[in-house]
């Protein structure tokens, strides 16, 4: 017998699926924000956290909680809009999962089941923050970090990463390949798959780390080629956006969403760390690499594209906004899918004409405050004469 309080909690989890999403006063110009985010832990089916049976269950307590629904690699199949969240548990393992909607900006729901990979790894603990990539060699490929414990280290935090890769054309079923090899780097995670051949290989944007959270002597973004990916191999790196003192990127910066390509460039959407007083702070950033050329930038707008705000602020980690997935479609339109405070999904909105135009017509950062002083007061300027100019 199913447990009579399940009615009443399905009511509340259909009403929340079926909630309109509307845009937010907040404007820049840039992108659009909306009010509800588009996936949380309350949109997880009660199937998932509760034994339904009034027996087994009599007070219908949920058995397997679920914490928080965040980082997703998001695609477009068919006409739908399909999202690889990343699930934690309140046992704090994390797990993937596919939610679909007709609508990018509402309504997504998860499938039944979650995605159970191949149990390859036995030294792998936990899986999160899947980059999910239409390569032109027809196949999807989701890129992962694979974390595994450092069995050198007497901390009990402390962990390797590792990037996984698999590989599926409907999102059910998924052949798990070799884990990434990069010859320079002990660790590598945000790691990205171009989505076409460079130079007749598979091209890779990477992390390169000397440990689990810092990145050491490592500089930036990085990336590398390999020739089999079901066995991929990088035996050299090339760094593209680079860290850089007193910027959004000064602590480390990752690859995000698969790059956006356009007649002009890639359009990259990245993340940058900076420390501060209370902990590291996350933002997005947005920059440009060449089409002929994918790891040289040609463009690095200054500061940041979205920044943690109001209530996206608060979170398991708070101050923190970041994108491992957005979708572009076939009018233009751009979905950037974040997750801020490593606890819910949002969605911001824009066109691939206003990311052109802010990529390459927004200023690059002079890196100092006097110059970045000049730079506003060109621009006030330039304000006042045209303001002067209506009287």
């Amino acid at each position: 017998m199913i447990h009579p309080k399940y009615a009443e909690e399905y009511e509340k989890y259909t009403k929340l699926i079926k909630r309109k999403n509307r845009k937010k006063a907040f404007y820049n110009g840039i992108f659009h924000r909306y009010e509800n985010p588009v996936l949380t832990w309350a949109h997880i089916p009660l199937f998932w956290k509760y034994d339904l049976s009034k027996e087994t269950n009599p007070y219908f307590m949920e058995r397997l909680g679920v914490n928080s629904v965040f980082n997703p690699g998001a695609i477009k199949l068919n006409g739908n809009y399909y999202l690889v969240a990343r699930v934690e548990g309140y046992d704090r393992k994390s797990f993937f999962a596919v939610a679909k909607s007709s609508q990018p900006t509402e309504g997504f729901e998860f499938w039944d089941y979650p995605i159970l990979l191949p149990d390859v790894d036995k030294e792998e603990v936990n899986v999160y923050d899947m980059r999910l990539t239409h390569h032109e060699d027809g196949y999807i490929y989701g890129v992962f970090c694979s974390e595994a414990k450092d069995t050198n280290a007497s901390d009990t935090s402390s962990a390797i990463a590792r990037t996984g890769i698999v590989r599926t054309k409907d999102l059910k079923h998924w052949e798990r390949l070799d884990n990434l090899e990069t010859l320079n780097a002990p660790q590598q995670r945000n790691v990205v798959l171009h989505p076409s051949f460079v130079k007749g290989q598979y091209a890779f944007y990477t992390r390169p780390m000397d440990g689990f959270v810092e990145t050491g002597s490592q500089g930036g973004i990085g990336f590398g080629l390999c020739h089999d990916i079901t066995h991929a191999v990088i035996n050299e790196e090339y760094l593209t956006s680079v860290r850089k003192y007193h910027t959004v990127r000064e602590a480390k910066n990752g690859a995000g969403a698969v790059p956006i390509k356009t007649d002009y460039g890639y359009i990259h959407l990245a993340h940058g760390v900076r420390d501060t007083a209370s902990g590291l702070r996350y933002v997005i950033y947005a920059f440009a690499t060449a089409i002929d050329a994918p790891w040289k930038v040609i463009a690095e707008p200054s500061g940041y594209l979205i920044a943690p705000l109001d209530e996206e602020r608060i979170g398991d980690v708070s101050n923190v906004v970041f994108t491992n997935g957005a979708i572009v479609d076939e009018t233009g339109v751009v979905y950037i899918y974040y997750a801020s405070s490593d606890t819910r999904i949002h969605v911001g909105e824009t066109t691939i004409t206003k990311l052109i135009d802010y990529v390459f017509n927004t200023p690059e950062d002079p890196l100092r405050s006097v110059d970045c002083v000049k730079q506003r007061c060109e621009l006030i300027e330039k304000n006042l004469q045209l303001l002067k100019s209506k009287k």
